[in-house]
């Protein structure tokens, strides 16, 4: 009687125990343990731990920003300033040279204009004249023997 007592309960929690219910009772698990841990972490920290970690951290940061700063080439970056500043005192002293240049060829052609009124007497006039009249001349029969038409002397 109590083995027929056994298998009747058998075949009752065997007819219970399916995949579905097997798996909800090992979900139900895991949510539990999940939800226990994350109050552990949360709401049970360690605060020596914690203090001796934020401790840490601080001091690797402050570390690693110091060498940060050390790696920085501040000599370099000051020389390089220097040159850009000498430069463009280089570049302000071109262009005043420039300027006084150019100042200088304008008084000079001012000059000049005033002075050829002077040259423009009749016989400068005339010699200018003489001068270009021969230019062209020359000019014509350059293009004439380039041309194969120039006369050959016989």
């Amino acid at each position: 009687m109590e083995k027929m007592h056994q298998q009747q309960w058998w075949r009752a929690v065997k007819s219970r125990l399916t995949y579905k219910n097997a798996t909800l009772v090992v979900c139900l698990c895991n949510v539990i343990a999940a939800l226990f841990l994350l109050h552990c972490v949360f709401f049970h920290p360690s605060s020596s731990r914690s203090a001796v970690s934020q401790k840490a951290l601080l001091r690797h940061m402050k570390e690693s920003e110091d060498i940060r700063r050390s790696m920085v080439p501040v000599d370099l970056i000051r020389r390089v300033r220097e040159i850009r500043e000498e430069e463009h005192a280089e570049a302000e002293e071109i262009q005043q040279k420039d300027v006084k240049v150019k100042q200088t060829a304008a008084v000079d052609l001012i000059s000049r204009l005033n002075n050829f009124r002077s040259y423009s007497d009749p016989g400068s006039v005339k010699a200018i004249e003489e001068w270009r009249r021969r230019k062209m001349e020359r000019a014509r029969q350059r293009s004439l023997v380039k041309n194969g038409t120039g006369v050959s002397s016989s």
